[in-house]
C-alpha cells in the first residue's frame, strides 16, 4: 500500500496539473457557457469517464503501444483532430435561438454530451502517454501489484480532475446568462465556441509523440 505522504503528493500534482489550460478543461468551459453548468458538468463527468479507460490502459500495458507505435498515435490523434472539427462545424452551423439554462432539459441531449466527452478523452493519445509517464512515478514494486497502485491512484487524479472540472463548470455556468439574452450573442459565442474547437484541432493534429 502506497503510504499517505505518496498519495497527498500525488493528489496535489493531479490537482494543479488539473487547471493547466488544455483540451479539456476548455471543453468543460466552452461547454458551461455555452449552454449552462448542467451541461458543464456532464461533459466532465465523460471526460472523467474517458480517464477511466486510460487509467485500465496503463495500468494493464496496453498504452504502452501509443508510445512504441508512431502508426497507433497517428491514427487515434487523426481520430481526435477530426472529431473536434466535427465539433467546431457544428457549433458553427447551429441555429441561433436563445437559450434558458433555467430550463432546457428538452433542448439538450445529456447522454450526447456525456458521450461526446468520453470520445473527446479517448481519442486523446497524449492522455495515455501522459498517465504513463506520471503514474509509474508514484509506485513501488515492494510495495505489492504495481498494477493496482497505478488504479489506485488514477482513481486519484479522476478524483482531482472532478473537483477542478466541477469548479470550471459551476463557475463559468453562471455566464450563461449572459451570452444567452439574444439571438445576436447566441450566434458570436457560437462562432466563438467553433473557433476554440477548431484551434484545440489544430493543436492535437500538430502535436509529435
Amino acid at each position: 500500500m502506497l503510504s499517505i505522504e505518496i498519495l497527498i503528493a500525488f493528489f496535489s500534482a493531479s490537482l494543479l496539473l488539473a487547471l493547466v489550460p488544455g483540451p479539456d478543461n476548455i471543453f468543460v468551459l466552452t461547454q458551461s457557457v455555452f449552454q449552462g453548468k448542467k451541461s458543464g458538468l456532464t461533459i466532465m463527468f465523460g471526460l472523467c469517464t474517458g480517464l477511466i479507460f486510460h487509467t485500465l490502459a496503463v495500468a494493464f500495458g496496453v498504452a504502452v503501444i501509443f508510445q512504441t507505435s508512431v502508426m497507433a498515435f497517428t491514427i487515434l490523434k487523426i481520430v481526435g483532430a477530426m472529431y473536434l472539427l466535427y465539433l467546431a462545424w457544428q457549433i458553427f452551423n447551429a441555429p441561433s435561438e436563445k437559450i434558458d439554462t433555467k430550463n432546457n432539459n428538452t433542448l439538450i441531449d445529456y447522454k450526447k454530451l456525456y458521450y461526446r466527452g468520453i470520445i473527446m478523452n479517448i481519442t486523446n493519445p497524449k492522455v495515455s502517454i501522459f498517465f504513463l509517464a506520471f503514474l509509474p512515478q508514484f509506485t513501488n514494486p515492494a510495495l505489492g501489484s504495481v498494477t493496482l497502485q497505478m488504479i489506485l491512484l488514477g482513481a486519484l487524479f479522476i478524483i482531482a480532475t472532478i473537483l477542478i472540472f466541477g469548479s470550471i463548470a459551476l463557475l463559468s455556468g453562471s455566464l450563461a446568462k449572459v451570452f444567452n439574452k439574444s439571438e445576436k450573442s447566441q450566434k458570436i459565442l457560437n462562432k466563438l465556441a467553433a473557433f476554440v474547437f477548431l484551434g484545440l484541432a489544430v493543436k492535437l493534429i500538430t502535436t509529435k509523440q
